[in-house]
């Protein structure tokens, strides 16, 4: 039985990847910071075995040694670090707020890379071996046409450097490491305006990721599948 982790579990994209899995017979793992108030998630686990709902707060590195603990030697199909902040305190010119800066940094670059660390091994004695991480077009400097967003687009943009990295470092272990933009969506985070629904999101993300292979590890997926440039 093939096996999903997943970081930022309870809610929008996180939650339906973890329905959408499910229904397809993986094993999913899934994370969230308060899992006592994750009430879609405990519903969603009390209907389905196949569904471990796990404490982790990724920007504490003790929850993640205690999960690695626990997962042992579990092979894992699937790493996906979903989990981030949009850091809205440090989006404007002039207006940057240190603390939220911090926050971006943590949630969205370090706590991917940490993650990566901690469960390489597991990914490696899967048989698909994919990390993934969530990006955003974002995080593209030559789509940047807008400005604003400061911390969001850095650390979004640090993060696929990151991943870039671990495709040269861990392809020897047959990893394959993604990079993915789920897609303008309609969650708390996108808005209600958002170009695609949570259901097409992560749809389009299975894809992406049933069909990838080692060539593609490195790549900047949009999520019609197309190649976002840098």
């Amino acid at each position: 039985m093939p096996t999903l982790l997943i970081t930022g579990a309870n809610r929008g994209i996180g939650l339906e990847l973890c329905k959408q899995y499910l229904d397809q017979g993986w094993e999913v793992h899934a994370c969230c910071r308060k899992p006592e108030k994750a009430s879609q998630l405990n519903k969603l686990a009390n209907k389905n075995k196949q569904l471990h709902v796990h404490e982790l707060e990724v920007t504490n590195e003790k929850q993640m040694d205690a999960l690695k603990k626990t997962l042992k030697d579990k092979p894992i199909d699937i790493l996906l670090n979903n989990a981030g902040v949009h850091a809205l305190g440090a989006s404007q010119f002039g207006k940057t707020d240190n603390k939220a800066w911090e926050e971006a940094v943590a949630v969205n670059l370090l706590a991917p890379m940490k993650m990566m660390e901690h469960f390489v091994n597991n990914v490696a004695i899967s048989d698909k071996k994919i990390i993934a991480s969530i990006s955003s077009k974002m995080g593209s400097i030559e789509d940047n046409s807008s400005g604003g967003s400061y911390a969001y687009r850095a650390t979004k943009a640090a993060l696929n450097a990151v991943m870039v990295s671990a495709a040269h470092d861990l392809r020897h272990l047959g990893i394959i490491a993604l990079i993915l933009h789920p897609g303008w969506v309609r969650t708390d985070m996108g808005g209600p305006n958002g170009e695609i629904s949570v259901k097409e999101s992560a749809r389009n993300l299975r894809k992406i990721l049933d069909e990838c292979t080692l060539e593609d590890s490195g790549k900047f997926f949009d999520i019609d599948g197309a190649i976002i440039p840098w």
